[in-house]
């Protein structure tokens, strides 16, 4: 497989898709241990100092560009993934036995990644970019004085604000409880002996990190937090 199959070939979408979907679930779990620094109580204290490390750390700097790219790249294959998946069948079988066949997730991996991506855009417009606007607009003269916590903490004060993310993370729940078994077998890392370790992993997986995530706005809007 050349370079120019790896985009445009079906496999190579799936190689693709295999390759971001790990590379990002890695970066969840950096994410959603930050993020967890909130229930320590203390005012955003340890959550402060580990994301103030994080913003002006320059090896993590860089590694936020391969980060949205592979995001990116992730997005861009699996549309067309899922167009192209479409577009293979575009009569309905008369006798449609899918649900013996996949769960219905799986099935809905198009549906879902697009529900996940207004959760991204959201999430993105909301918390990074004034994190970054902080550290380098007008000289950087606001980092000093910006408080992610507070913003945070004030932002999920709203009803609404709590249920869009809420929806987000019920989302992502689904989208890696197909998706991180799936990465690993497309990359060929799946075996008889070793296949059912890594699908409860992944569950495993999928249920503690979304239940942190889901935490966070509940904890805010119920001033369970400090």
């Amino acid at each position: 497989m050349n370079f120019k199959q790896i985009f445009t070939s079906s496999l190579g979408k799936k190689f693709t898709m295999g390759l971001t979907g790990l590379f990002l679930i890695s970066f969840l779990v950096i994410h959603c241990t930050i993020n967890s620094m909130i229930f320590f109580n203390d005012g955003g204290e340890m959550f402060r100092y580990y994301a103030h490390f994080m913003s002006h750390n320059y090896i993590v700097r860089v590694l936020e560009i391969g980060l949205f790219a592979g995001l990116i790249a992730h997005i861009i294959q699996g549309l067309m993934l899922w167009q192209q998946n479409s577009a293979a069948r575009p009569v309905k079988y008369a006798v449609n036995a899918a649900s013996t066949n996949s769960k219905w997730y799986s099935r809905s991996m198009g549906l879902l990644g697009t529900l996940l991506l207004f959760f991204l855009i959201l999430h993105v417009s909301k918390f990074f970019v004034n994190t970054k606007i902080a550290l380098y607009g007008n000289g950087g003269e606001n980092d000093a004085e910006y408080n992610l916590y507070v913003e945070m903490k004030e932002y999920f004060q709203q009803l609404w604000a709590v249920i869009a993310y809420l929806l987000g993370v019920v989302s992502l729940f689904w989208h890696l409880l197909h998706g991180f078994p799936s990465a690993f077998q497309t990359l060929g890392l799946n075996h008889k002996k070793y296949t059912p370790i890594i699908r409860f992993a992944g569950t495993a997986f999928s249920i503690i990190v979304c239940i942190l995530f889901a935490l966070m706005p509940i904890a805010f809007y119920t001033d369970w937090l400090q």
